[in-house]
This record gives structure tokens, sequence and C-alpha cells, in this order.
């Protein structure tokens, strides 16, 4: 099987998935999409008791395909552009600060925080894991993911203060956490047989976040120019596709961040400002129609593919229960890593109530936590770690996902009930 009939049998399955969803279910596109595909494989799993034939076939596939590689390195770079681009940058301006101190001081705490639970937590399940691989999946499994989130808040009515809050925290926490991820992980491996210096430690994060920010604001100013030196919809499109390509391969030879360079580049070019003096009408929709395409499509397949995962599992009881013990864990590190930027701020720039915790419950988790974990060796108990990633990755969204929307509505019509009571003691 050839990579383009497996691409042919992905899209397939992203279409038919989502036509039973949009159809049927009425669920958000990540929630449904990876539900169906779920349902599907323990159907094919089911079915494979009589014939293996599909199950062997669905197997192929996913073992055919490196997750990490595909994600982290292509699919990745285009999504984040589609989602910066989209973003009010007005409003991510207002919450600049806040968004800061969540995605690198958030992501740290709850990095730490959430290793030493889990270190203490494998412990009582007899499983002999050395500290620095549990603070590495503290690393992968901290950031909330874009691509998820993305997707569900369209959908979840959540007040644009706080929306603003939530997608530019993910977007720029995911960059992050993925430089807090390569930085540990090189740590882990030196430490297997090497020395470690914290000056390389700090020259490697450095040049990963602050190069990557500072390419994707060349590349935004680059594009900036040559959008606004012409007038032709078609080449402008290209031009920002192009953008995305040369972007990503440069990152990822001169070892810098293509996340963040792209959120920065996104961010750019989507600013009202520069929309207006770059882009004429006719463009604009084309430009944004375009990348609302592409968003669409590699969700529709990133979500299928996560699901399939399911399949490339060892599951076992144990892991299966720390899976589950690292779902409380995992969401109470989220909250208590988010208290000290809220309480700077939220006097400032007037939080909505409950702010905490509708963004930890909203926080989700996807294909970049398992994209990562996947991505560790056999000596940093891959197989352990993946189950875990899945098992709160799973909950993170057809839970937390589909339950976030009446949190936001119950936590609203409180508000109001207090405001009342205020006016009648007036």
């Amino acid at each position: 099987m050839d990579y383009f009939l497996i691409i042919t049998v992905l899209v397939f399955l992203a279409a038919a998935f989502g036509y039973v969803n949009v159809r049927f279910l009425k669920l958000p596109n990540t929630i449904g999409l990876m539900l169906i595909t779920i349902v599907f494989t323990f159907a094919v799993f089911a079915l494979s008791y009589f014939d293996d034939s599909l199950l062997n076939a669905e197997r192929y596939i996913i073992t055919q395909i490196d997750f990490k590689k595909v994600l982290l390195d292509i699919m990745l770079s285009f999504l984040l552009f589609a989602g910066a681009l989209h973003t009010n940058f007005e409003e991510l301006k207002v919450q600049r600060w806040p968004v800061l101190l969540f995605s690198t001081v958030g992501v740290l705490v709850s990095t730490f925080l959430v290793g030493i639970a889990m270190f203490f937590i494998l412990q009582l399940l007899s499983f002999e894991i050395d500290f620095i691989y549990c603070l590495l999946f503290g690393a992968l499994i901290s950031p909330t993911d874009p691509i998820a989130v993305l997707g569900i808040l369209k959908k979840a009515g959540v007040p644009k203060k706080l929306e603003a809050k939530i997608v530019g925290e993910s977007l720029f926490n995911d960059g992050v956490g993925v430089v807090v991820f390569l930085t540990i992980f090189q740590i882990a491996q030196l430490d297997e047989g090497g020395t470690i210096n914290p000056l390389d430690v700090v020259v490697l994060f450095s040049q990963e976040v602050l190069g990557g920010i500072f390419l994707g604001f060349i590349l935004g100013y680059i594009t900036y120019r040559l959008l606004k030196s012409i007038d032709d919809y078609d080449i402008e499109v290209i031009i920002t596709l192009a953008t995305v390509m040369v972007g990503t391969a440069i990152a990822q030879k001169f070892h810098l961040s293509a996340p963040l360079a792209m959120v920065t580049a996104g961010l750019f070019v989507g600013n009202d400002i520069i929309r207006q003096r770059s882009m004429s009408h006719t463009t604009e929709t084309y430009v944004d129609k375009f990348w609302e395409l592409i968003d669409i499509l590699l969700n529709t397949i990133l979500f299928v593919l996560i699901g399939m995962e399911i399949l490339v599992l060892t599951f076992e009881q144990n892991y299966i229960i720390a899976g589950l013990l690292a779902i409380p864990i995992i969401l109470a590190c989220r909250y208590i890593s988010l208290l000290l930027p809220i309480s700077l701020f939220q006097k400032k720039l007037d939080f909505v109530p409950k702010t905490n915790l509708i963004m930890t419950w909203g926080g989700l988790r996807g294909g970049i936590s398992i994209a990562l974990a996947l991505g560790l060796t056999e000596t940093m108990e891959r197989d352990l770690f993946v189950v875990i990633t899945y098992i709160v990755v799973v909950f993170s969204i057809l839970v937390q996902g589909l339950t976030v929307d009446n949190l936001v509505r119950r936590v609203r019509s409180k508000h109001m009930m207090e405001l009342e009571e205020v006016d009648n003691t007036h």
C-alpha cells in the first residue's frame, strides 16, 4: 500500500465520519470525528473475530504513519498558522501579558507539578520510573492543544475576553511546551550516558523560543511586503502557503521552534491593520477561505488518526489505572499553575467570573501530546506514558469538550443571579 492510497483512505474516512457527525450526531467536528473513529475501531476489533482483514488493513495504515513526524513536522505548522490567522489580534493584544504568563510560567509550573505527582503515583502502582521521565510526561501533557481548543470553543459560547486568553494561551503554550519537552528529552538522553551542561540547556531553550519568534516576525513582514506590492488573489494565497512551508523548513534546518514561528507569522499577517494595508477585500476573502479549508481538512484527518492510534497501544491493567489517576492530577496541576497569572491581572483586565475553572476545564489536550508521547524511547517507558496520554486526551476531548459549554452557561447564569441580588439589595 503506497502513501497515496493511505492518504486516500484517511481522507475517505474523514469525509465519511464527518458526514455521519454532521448528519446525525451534530457534535463539534473535533469531538464527533474522534468518537466515531474510536467506535469504528472497536467495531473492527469485534469483526476481527470472524474476519481480520479490515483490522490488519487499519493496523497497517497506522504502522506506516509516523504520527509524531506527520503532526509535529508537517501538519502542526499549517494548523497553527491557520489558527493564528483567524485570531482576534486586538483582543489578544489586550490580553498579551496574562497569555504570556499562561504559556510560559504556567507550562513550566504544570510540567513540574505533574512530573512530581506522577512520580509518586507511579511508585504507589509499583512502577520503578526515573523522575526525569515523569518530568517528560509533565512536559508533553501540560500544553493545551490549540487544534482541539479552537474547534470546540467556536461552539461553546465562551465570552470573547476569555476566549482570547484560552486561544492565545493554547497557540503559544503549544510551541513553548514542545520546546520544554525537547529540552528535558535532551537532558534525559544525556543523563543516560553523558554530562549535563546547564548553559547548553539554556542556550537550546532560548534558541528554540526566541529564534522561532524572531523568524516568525521576519516571515510575517516579508509576506506583508509581498502581499502589499501586488493585487492578485491567486498568487497572494500561494504566497501565504509558501510562507508556512519555507518557514517550517528554515526552522527545522536551524533548530528553531517552527510552531512559535508559524503562530507569530500568522498573527502578524492576520492583524487587521496589516490586512487593510496589504490585501484587497477579494484577496482577504480568498486567503481566509483557503486557510479555513486547510484547517478543516487537516483537523478531520488528525482526529481520525488519533482515534485509530488505539490500535498501537499496549493496554495493561496498571497502565489503565495510571491513566485514570492521571486525569484529576493533571486538572489539579493546571488549576494551580493558572493561579499566579490570574491573580496578577484579574482586577486590571476585568476577568470573567471563574476564569480559572473555565480555563482548567476548557484547556483540552490533543494530538500534540500523543505525538510527543510516541516520540519517547523504550527506556523512557514509552508504552506506559503513551497509554496514560491517550486516556487523558480521550477524556479531555470527549468529556471536557462536551461539557465546557454547560460549564460556561452555569457560570454565566450564576453570575447574573449574583448581580441581580446585588441590585436588589441596593
